[in-house]
């Protein structure tokens, strides 16, 4: 990480010491940290996002000293995992109720209104049924015919994790990585998001991969398919009774009515959310650990140093996409603007330098939860990985590999360029 471009010096007006800096990223003082967060904390949101981060804190410090005390993290069965099962096969049990009453009343109903009511009640059921995630048609889809040494990558890294591999990898532009589920027999997703791929060294790649397959392993949920329904049918039914902006007449009445039954829905929806949120965070940390024995525990700490500057890698890809729609329309351009823009990328977030990732260790301290409530704050995932016991890689891939996946990765790398440079307006 060089410090040596943009460099700037000039002294702190609260307590004189000397800065330097770099121009092209926040000045600050690390002495008294004057300017460290010239933007101060972000808007609280409001609702359900406000109680989660309320919990968040209450939680957050406790978990972070099992973390660094040694305590095992596995997950395990309380009361309020239980609980959360039990609610969530309340929930359940609701719509299929409405399923089964809508049916009966349309069928043996006699009458205008009865069978009407069926047919509410079975839209109703439409509405709140279970959704399986289908596979992205607007974005690069790998198989294992297509991408062998990937696949045999993350089957590789799956083994370290004591899971299986994925059954499809989707690729986007986004500097993030995911894992999810897709069809009714629950087929394993892989997303990795360029901006992040192309940021990040091999070791990093694998740790990447090991924590994102870690939550397949630790049995996470919220991701499994009960209770992540459940959460889904309770967010549509908070939706369709929302109050409705400026009603009149009817309209008032209607909202009344909905009224009673809009606090019980968001109310069991906060319930859930609360029995799940620890969980949820203890996944991220059993993630980590999983992440440290792929790649090792150097390259996941690197990797959340990485994260924590994400921001950056946004801001340069959108920058690069609109000053690239600029030269394209210039007649002066003989190339296209796309190519080369994920070593672009790489090159401005390895000229970060240090003094930045510390700001933003720091930022993430002020702010703690208020980042994001269901992941633990970065900062503290960092902490947490260089307070245990290093350990080396499981999975180390040689020049060879990392040139074949490369390869497999070039289609989706030059056509996510050619559409972000097309399509991202500024």
């Amino acid at each position: 990480m060089s410090d040596t471009i943009g460099q700037t010096t000039q002294v702190c007006p609260d307590c004189g010491t000397e800065i330097h800096g770099d121009s092209r990223f926040t000045v600050w003082c690390p002495a008294c940290d004057w300017n460290v967060d010239p933007s101060g904390p972000r808007e609280q949101p409001g609702g359900l996002e406000r109680r989660r981060r309320r919990a968040a804190d209450a939680y957050g410090e406790k978990l972070f000293a099992e973390v660094t005390h040694g305590r095992s993290l596995r997950p395990r069965r309380d009361a309020a995992g239980i609980a959360a099962y039990a609610v969530a096969l309340c929930v359940h049990a609701l719509t299929l109720a409405l399923l089964v009453g809508g049916v009966l009343l349309l069928v043996y109903g006699w009458g205008i209104v009865m069978p009407v009511a069926g047919v509410l009640m079975l839209g109703f059921a439409w509405l709140l049924r279970p959704r399986f995630g289908r596979l992205p048609d607007d974005e690069p889809v790998l198989h294992r015919a297509e991408a062998p040494r990937l696949f045999a990558l993350v089957d590789e890294v799956a083994a370290v994790a004591g899971t299986r591999g994925v059954d499809a990898i989707v690729v986007t532009a986004e500097v993030n990585a995911s894992v999810t589920t897709y069809g009714v027999r629950g087929r394993r997703l892989l997303s990795i998001g360029l901006g992040l791929w192309e940021i990040t060294t091999p070791g990093q790649r694998v740790a990447l991969l090991g924590h994102e397959l870690g939550h397949y392993a630790n049995g996470d949920s919220r991701h499994g398919l009960i209770i992540a329904k459940a959460l889904g049918s309770l967010t549509t039914w908070c939706r369709l009774l929302a109050p409705i902006s400026s009603p009149t007449g009817w309209q008032v009445a209607l909202t009344a009515m909905y009224l009673l039954p809009r606090w019980l829905f968001a109310g069991t929806l906060v319930l859930l959310d609360g029995l799940t949120l620890r969980a949820a965070q203890r996944g991220e940390y059993l993630a980590d650990s999983l992440a440290a024995k792929a790649g090792s525990s150097d390259a996941a700490a690197t990797l959340m140093d990485r994260l924590t500057v994400a921001e950056s890698a946004e801001t340069a890809l959108r920058r690069e996409a609109n000053s690239g729609r600029i030269r394209g329309a210039g007649e002066a351009s003989r190339t296209e603007p796309w190519q080369g823009l994920w070593k672009r990328l790489a090159a401005h977030m390895d000229s970060i330098p240090e003094s930045e990732y510390e700001r933003r260790r720091r930022v993430g301290a002020l702010r703690g939860h208020s980042v994001d409530s269901t992941h633990p704050p970065t900062h503290l995932r960092r902490a947490a990985l260089l307070a245990a016991t290093p350990v080396a890689a499981s999975v180390v891939t040689d020049t060879a590999a990392e040139e074949a996946i490369a390869t497999e990765l070039a289609p989706a790398r030059e056509r996510l360029a050619r559409e972000l440079f097309s399509g991202w307006q500024g």
